[in-house]
């Protein structure tokens, strides 16, 4: 059984990233969802292990400490971080997990987890970004103008990524992340050691001497 992939998703504020990311999920059911693990209360509905990894702050640092999360940050008062034993097990059973995460959070992961896929979600147009982050009605100019700002010093970052994907629409965007995972998938990487050791078996077992 080859091992899982962990695709990390990432890009600017406004980009679309979760909405992306729920269409995937939706579109390829067997695609695991990393869960976080937050210090934060849960809200009402939310289930410890599937929403989140509800953990007191002493939980959280002792998790930090023993090196036991990919990335972390603090936000508002509260710690999130992406569980290293969660990612691992999921990868282990063979199965694909996507993290979606800001910029920042994927370059820390990368650092720690090299074998990590990341993808980068680009807008169409940086006109188009200020358009979809004006068209929420819900910030300030000042507010749109920094996230604005920060998206440009993000987009600097694309070099740490593998893979670049314009998310022009919901659906094309989803079908080129497939496209990334079946080719990551092929790589010859992922066989190497598989092969070695079922030739290696298969020479002990028939005497075939080495070359």
């Amino acid at each position: 059984m080859n091992r899982g992939l962990l695709i990390v998703l990432s890009g600017p504020s406004g980009v679309g990233k979760g909405t992306v990311c729920a269409a995937l999920r939706r579109k390829l059911p067997e695609l695991t969802y990393s869960v976080s693990a937050t210090t934060r209360s849960p809200r009402a509905g939310e289930i410890d292990g599937v929403n989140y990894f509800f953990k007191t702050r002493e939980q959280f640092k002792d998790m930090i400490e023993r090196d036991a999360l990919l990335e972390h940050a603090e936000y508002v008062g509260n710690y999130y971080g992406t569980p290293r034993d969660f990612v691992e097990k999921t990868l282990s059973e063979g199965k694909d997990i996507i993290l979606e995460i800001e910029v920042q959070g994927a370059v820390k992961v990368r650092e720690k987890f090299p074998e990590g896929v990341l993808v980068f979600l680009l807008p169409p147009s940086l006109q188009q970004l200020k358009d979809r982050l004006t068209g929420r009605g819900t910030e300030t100019q000042a507010t749109i103008d920094h996230r604005l700002s920060v998206a440009v010093e993000e987009m600097n970052l694309l070099e740490h990524y593998d893979y670049a994907v314009v998310n022009d629409e919901i659906d094309a965007a989803c079908r080129r992340i497939e496209s990334i995972m079946i080719a990551e998938h092929c790589k010859r990487e992922r066989f190497l050691h598989e092969l070695f050791v079922e030739l290696e078996g298969l020479r002990e077992k028939q005497n075939i001497p080495e070359r």
